[in-house]
C-alpha cells in the first residue's frame, strides 16, 4: 500500500516536472522585448526634449504605431499636435506629410493623379501626399465626406488602386488625424465607417 502510494507520489511530481518545464520553454521561445522597450524609451525621452507634459499623447502614439493603427487626435489649436507628429516621424527618421484638409480639397489633391506626358505620349501616375510613413492631417472634418472617403481604402488595406492600378503603402504607415472639437461651423461630420479606420 505505501509502495503504491509512493509511486503515485513519484509519479504526480513527475507530472508537475513535466508542466513546469514545458511552461518555461514556452517563455524561453518568447520574443526579448527588451530592446524595444529601450528604443521606445530612447524615442520618449527624444520627444520630451521638445514637447512638455503631453507624454499621454506621445503614448498613444507609439501604441499604435507598434499596432498598425492610426490616430485621431482630437483638441484645441496650440497642443501641439503637429509638432509632435512631426518630431516622432523625425526621432524614428520616417517620411512626413502634412494635408491640410479644406472644403475644396479633392481626393486627386490626396491621393495623386495621372498626367499626360508628351514625352513618352502615355499617361504617368503622379503620387501625392498620401505616400509617406507618416501622415498627418490636419482638420479632417474641414472637407467633405467625398474626400474623407478617399482614405477609406488606404487606412484598412495601406495601398490605393487608381485606374486599374494598385499603389502599395510602405511599412511603417500611420494616419494621425486632428479635429478641433470647439468650432463645428463649415465642418462635416467624420461617417462611423471612417471613424472605425482609427484605433485610437
Amino acid at each position: 500500500m505505501e509502495n503504491n502510494e509512493e509511486q503515485n507520489v513519484e509519479f504526480q511530481s513527475s507530472i508537475n516536472l513535466n508542466k513546469e518545464q514545458k511552461t518555461q520553454d514556452e517563455f524561453q521561445s518568447r520574443i526579448d522585448m527588451i530592446d524595444l522597450r529601450e528604443n521606445l524609451n530612447k524615442v520618449k525621452s527624444e520627444i520630451a526634449k521638445v514637447i512638455v507634459g503631453q507624454e499621454n499623447m506621445v503614448e498613444h502614439l507609439l501604441a499604435a504605431l507598434l499596432s498598425n493603427g492610426h490616430v485621431l487626435i482630437e483638441g484645441v489649436p496650440g497642443v501641439a499636435k503637429t509638432i509632435t507628429a512631426k518630431l516622432l516621424s523625425k526621432t524614428i527618421d520616417v517620411d512626413f506629410s502634412r494635408i491640410q484638409f479644406t472644403p475644396d480639397l479633392m481626393p486627386s489633391d490626396i491621393l495623386g493623379t495621372s498626367v499626360f506626358s508628351m514625352k513618352n505620349s502615355e499617361f504617368e501616375f503622379k503620387k501625392g501626399p498620401i505616400f509617406s510613413s507618416f501622415i498627418l492631417i490636419d482638420e479632417i472634418n474641414r472637407s467633405p465626406a467625398k474626400t474623407q472617403a478617399a482614405l477609406f481604402e488606404v487606412m484598412e488595406e495601406k495601398q490605393i488602386t487608381i485606374d486599374g492600378n494598385r499603389y502599395e503603402m510602405e511599412e511603417p504607415f500611420l494616419v494621425i488625424a486632428t479635429q478641433n472639437p470647439i468650432e463645428h461651423e463649415g465642418t462635416y461630420r467624420l461617417p462611423e465607417a471612417q471613424l472605425d479606420r482609427f484605433f485610437i
